[in-house]
């Protein structure tokens, strides 16, 4: 198979196309032939050398990173396996371990991956992975939102935000999302109810209070969060870096301040597909490269100004 492999971690430029054998299979595993590969911030961070990096980077030898893909199972390690060849298939694989799925093949553990629904398209389900399985358990699993809760969603015109309005929504929260004037179209389409340009508008001098935020910038931004939340409210951030002092504001308004790193779970990845073959979500791809341009994509996706999803067809 072909597969990139990050030689060194300066950026995307350090991915090298090599012929490589596949992975061989355990007895839990199935070997997909990847159709699509979605790509996320972690992507561009991995390939940087930050993040999980070190962690996952053993000896360091080369490293095939990636999470995000959708294929047909072309092999199974044993006959009781949960999917059968043919299968078309799409999960987050071994997050945040090695995944990787920068591959024409993956070897993966059947129990991450979740059957693509009839009519879903390998695109639309690669997307639907890591970005979508972090709202989800951010909002869902963990805020356990209600219906008539006030949310506030920032980046709402990117990867994980254009999700979390559409479980929030489907919740039957009462949505805010902030983003850049050019997304605002975008984001109330997603059914937010209000919009914030944060490149115009101090969003904590334009709300009233909010039950849970889900943040994914910096601590600055986070701490211009807690002035909107209510006592008894949740701030869930994206960032790891939180510090002692937000941490102690955060108390003496009785806010609770969480990151939580999303976790690979086949049976979420179900729930997904639920609502990806019914409608009730629907993943934006705002740009689709193919394989050989996959180093592009990630380029693109660093300057941070796409929206929604980044894909790329094997």
């Amino acid at each position: 198979m072909q597969a990139y492999l990050l030689d060194r971690p300066i950026g995307p430029d350090g991915l090298v196309l090599h012929q490589l054998a596949t992975f061989p299979l355990g007895s839990d595993d199935v070997l997909v032939r990847v159709r699509v590969i979605g790509l996320n911030p972690v992507d561009v961070a991995t390939t940087h050398g930050r993040g999980d990096f070190s962690r996952i980077r053993k000896n360091f030898e080369p490293l095939i990173p990636g999470w995000d893909i959708a294929g047909e199972v072309t092999e199974v390690g044993a006959p009781d396996s949960l999917f059968a060849v043919g299968d078309r298939v799409f999960g987050m694989v071994n997050f945040p371990d090695r995944g990787n799925a920068y591959a024409e093949y993956v070897t993966a553990p059947a129990r991450q991956l979740a059957r693509i629904p009839d009519g879903v398209s390998y695109e639309t389900a690669a997307a639907t992975t890591l970005a979508a399985l972090t709202a989800w358990q951010n909002l869902i699993e963990l805020g356990q939102l209600q219906s008539g809760q006030r949310v506030l969603i920032h980046a709402a015109g990117g990867g994980v935000g254009h999700f979390a309005v559409q479980l929030a929504k489907e919740r039957g929260a009462y949505v805010i999302a902030t983003s850049s004037a050019d997304k605002r179209d975008f984001v109330l389409g997603l059914g937010a109810d209000e919009h914030i340009d944060y490149e115009s508008v101090k969003f904590e001098d334009a709300l009233e209070p909010v039950d849970l935020v889900l943040e994914a910038l910096d601590e600055n931004h986070l701490k211009r969060s807690l002035r909107v939340v209510r006592r008894g409210g949740h701030i869930f951030t994206l960032s790891a870096d939180i510090s002692d002092q937000l941490k102690a504001d955060a108390d003496r308004l009785g806010i609770l301040v969480t990151h939580h790193l999303v976790k690979t779970s086949g049976a979420q990845m179900k729930a997904l597909a639920e609502r990806l073959a019914d409608g009730r979500l629907k993943p934006y791809i705002g740009k689709t490269f193919p394989f050989a341009q996959l180093p592009e994509a990630l380029r693109e996706l660093e300057q941070e100004h796409v929206t929604g999803k980044v894909v790329v067809v094997v």
